[in-house]
Formats: structure tokens, sequence, C-alpha cells
């Protein structure tokens, strides 16, 4: 047969815009093709499990939007179907006066994207998170935690109830298309559809080449590296506890994140990966490696965060130099207190000027939308990315 849609995908972006396409359009078909053997095995399964609240991004961005209404829609589904989630609330901490500025900056953008929060000073700082050490703060009580994974699962599970396939073990390894269809070419055949939107995620640039559109970025993988605290020290954290962030980088820099499931994460670093898959130090393919150092962007990149950059490899390599970053937050946080967890890595689209893309980016073609840059807070904006996307597809099947 001939689809209507054909998503490539099925992380947390794939099955959302799934989702939304079944309920605004319950007549057209549509499939989704996964190259796991299963959904949510990369960016969607190997996160913090944060819902973020909005406070950090651009008033008027596709982040800012997004997340909030996404928020409000990721809750309402866990409630209807039986998803684990918590809002615990969070605090993001100034742990020096040089880093108040930023704070109130990060207040401001919460204010103008109408995020519920309020600057707390140490003592209330101290009543909320006993072992934190700042010198202010932001609250911010509605930021909660969920299993993305089990949500990405039951969102699986709604769209094959509504008769779509979710097609496992299918990487898509070319596009062909034609002017009244594309075909997809997969190990386990071909699929041909009228329409195609690229939620691959690690590989969106990839999938977008191959239709023949520039993406206009190339994604670069960073590893995000977690330790979680032992039992005896979980106590050193009751909610979710962030440092002030660099606003040149994309990252939020390590924190400490009570877990829906039980237990506390530290983390991430961010350093690139060796591999789009990477999530170990030693895993190395050559040719995203090759592909990422020769690209223009990651040099150009290189040259202007080459501090922040050294800092984060050094993190990454001494268990040290990772304990005095979450001594800045917690300085009772001891090495002994540490054990490794399962890393993730993070796909971040960047232009060959070196400039990080830091909004969602959706780029289109006549039979295709293309999400090149997805990165956090997708997982939280994800309903209501799918939502988005959903109406971009009403003047394409008029």
């Amino acid at each position: 047969m001939t689809y209507d849609v054909a998503i490539i995908g099925g992380g947390i972006v794939g099955l959302a815009t799934a989702y939304r396409l079944t309920q605004r359009f319950p007549d057209r078909s549509l499939i989704i093709l996964e190259k796991e053997d299963r959904v949510a095995a990369h960016q969607t399964g190997r996160n913090s499990g944060v819902i973020h609240s909005g406070i950090y991004y651009t008033p008027g961005s596709l982040k800012a939007r997004n997340c909030r209404a996404g928020k409000q829609q990721l809750e309402q589904f866990c409630e209807a179907h039986d998803v684990a989630y918590e809002t615990c609330g969070k605090v993001i901490v100034a742990a020096t006066a040089e880093e108040r500025p930023r704070l109130h900056k990060i207040y401001a953008h919460g204010q103008q994207n109408g995020v519920p929060c309020e600057l707390i000073g140490p003592e209330r700082l101290g009543e909320l998170e006993p072992f934190v050490r700042g010198v202010e703060a932001i609250h911010v009580p509605g930021t909660g935690i969920v299993d993305y994974g089990g949500m990405a699962r039951a969102l699986a599970r709604l769209v094959e109830a509504a008769g779509h396939p979710v097609q496992l073990g299918a990487p898509v390894t070319d596009v062909a298309a034609r002017a009244d269809a594309i075909t997809l070419k997969t190990p386990a055949g071909p699929v041909t559809t009228h329409h195609v939107i690229n939620c691959a995620g690690l590989y969106a640039d990839r999938i977008a080449q191959m239709s023949g559109m520039d993406p206009g970025a190339q994604i670069l993988p960073f590893r995000g590296e977690y330790f979680k605290l032992k039992p005896e020290a979980e106590h050193l954290c009751r909610t979710l506890i962030y440092p002030t962030p660099d606003p040149n980088f994309p990252f939020l820099g390590v924190h400490f994140t009570k877990m829906v499931g039980g237990g506390v994460e530290c983390g991430p670093s961010a350093v690139l990966a060796f591999a789009r898959e990477g999530y170990t130090f030693g895993a190395v393919d050559a040719r995203d490696l090759w592909e990422a150092v020769t690209y223009p962007g990651f040099l150009a990149l290189s040259l202007r965060h080459w501090r922040k950059g050294l800092k984060e490899i050094r993190q990454s390599l001494d268990r040290s130099v990772y304990l005095q970053s979450l001594r800045h937050l917690v300085p009772a946080v001891q090495a002994s207190d540490l054990v490794p967890a399962p890393a993730g890595v993070r796909a971040q689209a960047v232009k060959p000027n070196g400039e990080l893309v830091d909004d969602f980016w959706i780029r289109q073609t006549d039979r295709m939308l293309h999400v090149i840059n997805a990165p956090s807070p997708a997982a939280t904006a994800s309903l209501a990315i799918g939502q988005h996307l959903a109406e971009q597809m009403d003047a394409r099947f008029r």
C-alpha cells in the first residue's frame, strides 16, 4: 500500500507526532519506521526524565512556546494513560555573587514566558534543599520528573490501536522522491508514502541529505555522562538542583535530579562522542568521527568554546573534576557517594560557521518535513511539537 504519511524515528517526538496525526486525521494512513528493535532506544530513553518548565528559553522561541504548552499536555497524557510522573519542583542556584546577573536573566525569561517561579535567598533555599550552597536561587515549583520511556511506549500502543503500524528494525537507507510519492528503502522492503516526517534525531541530517535537501546544519553527537548517588547519599538532594548555566553554551551544566523510579542522578557532562551512538568513551564509529572532526562547523565551534570544551573533557576523564562541579552546588557530596550511570547522547545541530542551532528547527520541502534540531526540552514539548507538525500537514492534505 501507499501510506499518506511515513514517520522516520520511533523516539518520543516521532511517536507524539504520529499520535497527533491519528487524532487530527483519523482517516489517513500512516506508518512509523524505527531502526531499533524497540521504541525510545536513544535520546528518549537515555535522559534524566525532567519535565521542563520553560524558564530558560528565549521568549517567543519555539522552545519557549512549545515547552509551556507541551508540559501541560504531557501531564494530562500521563494522567490519562497511567504513565509515572511527579511534580517535585527545582531550584536553579547562583553559588556565587558573580552568577547572580545570569540568574536574574533566567528569572526575567521565566516571567516573560509565564512560568510560575520566585527568587529566593539562602534561608529559603536551605529549607528546600538543606545541603545546597548558594547566595540566591530561583524556585520553580512546577518542574517535574517523568518516565519518558513509559510515555513513548504508551504513545506507540495508542498509534497501533488506531490501526497504524510501528515497524521496528526498519532503518531507512535511501529516499527516492517522485512527483507523486516518496519511496523509503528499508531492509524489510520499500515503503511508499505521499508524505514523510523526518524525526530521526541523531540521523535527521542524513535523512535530509538522502532526500536531496541540504539540512543547513550537521548533527554533532555530545555524550552526556552521568553518575548516581548511592542510596545512603540520596538525602543530599530532595528534588532537582541546577546550576546557573552559561548562556553561551546550550547545555545546562551538571545537576542533581531526583528520578521518578527512585534514586538521584548527577550530570550530565557534555563531550563530543566518537560515534552518533557513542555511549561509552571507547565507542568509535570511523564515519561518524571523521564526519564530525572535518566539519567546518565543529572546527569553528571548538575555537570559539575551547576553554569550556577542555573543562568538559577533563571532567569526563577525571572524576575529581566532575566531583568539583557537583560540590559547587552541594559541598557535602563525596567521591565515594558516586556510582556510574548509563550515558546519553544529545543530537546537536551546528551550522557550518560553528553557530549552535539553539531553537527547535524544522525545515520542509514539498513532501517532507524535517525536524533537524530537537534537543532538550523536546521530550517535554513532544506533544506540542507533534501538534505543530500535524497542523503543518493540513495544507498538504487538501
